[in-house]
């Protein structure tokens, strides 16, 4: 390998860890010889991930000084970094505004990788003189893949809708729970499964989202898994991701859901606008942004997508895909599938080679 890289990146099941750990695997088996600093604990699903991660920890201890770096972390905290070579930032955001601690910290970067059109347009606009790039973010196929039948599903008696993410008023799940129960408020033969819990979230924050969703028999929630493996055996059995999303940096499970051809119901806006189409998706159309203002991560200091008028057509979408299913019309979504054969990290990893060699 001629081609060196030192990459700073979290390695865990979280967003960031699952977006590092997967451009660290591609970045090497695309012919790079990573450098890899975890930023903190590295958390492995298996000794044999383990041991592949190894000679790149082992490699950061005689890193090359003159190597480029790529972070891949929060747009604030882009200070530390490793050798004296280009410095790369890819960071993943929600909003459309930068504070000044932002702005400051994505000055510093030689280069800024984004994942999506929407992010980068954002930077353009708040970093002034900044060299921005799109690198997408990827799905393991080997892992997300659809059930070879007409549906995708395996047989059940009931639908199932999955919102996979960690509870939040961004993630619109203030909104879920009532309007499932209001398209379907006594349908016993449809469930609505949440992959939710919030390491970030205090105690009390973390009840208040159980209780209220507790309160129906018909809502599953599920605890968070360690492996992709294991999210890909629960997302196999579910007929349509619920995502009325006030705004996105990314937002994995939904090429995952794709790829194993399950239906979409999703916002569009930010970067669900990346891989989100009327082909493909059941979009919940956007009038008009709001302040981003949950009073625990967003205090106003941006904007997002204000949900405001979008319920019927939330609640109408929830039904299209109901009635399909209790009329035996409910087909696998092939559109979703050729989408998500578009969003691989081989190609994620070619897309950053070209940021450094093109």
């Amino acid at each position: 390998m001629d081609k060196k890289i030192n990459l700073l990146a979290p390695i865990n099941e979280l967003g960031y860890g699952i977006a590092g750990k997967n451009i660290a695997k591609a970045l090497h088996e695309y012919g790079y010889d990573v450098s890899l600093f975890v930023i903190g604990q590295p958390n492995f699903s298996s000794q044999e991930e383990a041991d592949y991660f190894s000679d790149m920890l082992k490699a950061a201890k005689f890193f090359d000084n003159k190597a480029p770096c790529l972070k891949v972390w929060h747009e604030f905290s882009m200070a530390e970094r490793v050798g004296n070579g280009r410095f790369i930032g890819f960071p993943f955001f929600e909003l459309d505004k930068f504070d000044d601690v932002r702005v400051h910290n994505l000055s510093s970067c030689d280069d800024i990788i984004v994942a999506s059109q929407w992010a980068k347009e954002i930077v353009e606009k708040e970093v002034e003189g900044s060299k921005v790039h799109i690198a997408h973010l990827g799905v393991d196929r080997n892992i997300f893949k659809n059930i070879d039948n007409a549906t995708g599903c395996p047989p059940s008696e009931k639908l199932i809708f999955f919102n996979c993410g960690k509870w939040e008023k961004r993630k619109g799940h203030d909104i879920i729970l009532p309007l499932f129960q209001y398209a379907f408020p006594e349908e016993s033969n449809v469930e609505l499964w949440m992959m939710c819990e919030n390491p970030f979230l205090s105690p009390e924050n973390s009840r208040a989202w159980v209780s209220s969703y507790s309160s129906d028999p018909r809502v599953r929630l599920i605890p968070r898994v360690r492996t992709q493996k294991e999210l890909a055996d629960i997302m196999s059995n579910v007929h349509c991701g619920l995502f009325p999303s006030r705004a996105e940096g990314w937002n994995l499970e939904i090429p995952e859901l794709m790829s194993m051809g399950k239906h979409i119901i999703a916002t569009d806006y930010s970067a669900h606008k990346e891989y989100c189409n009327s082909k493909n998706s059941m979009l919940i159309d956007i009038k008009r942004k709001e302040p981003a203002v949950d009073n625990i991560w967003f205090h106003g200091e941006g904007e997002w997508a204000s949900l405001e008028g979008t319920e019927e057509l939330i609640v109408d979408s929830m039904k299209s895909i109901y009635n399909r299913f209790i009329n035996g019309k409910f087909e696998i979504n092939a559109e979703g599938i050729k989408t998500a054969e578009e969003f691989s990290w081989t190609k994620t990893a070619t897309m950053i080679d070209e940021v450094l060699n093109g």
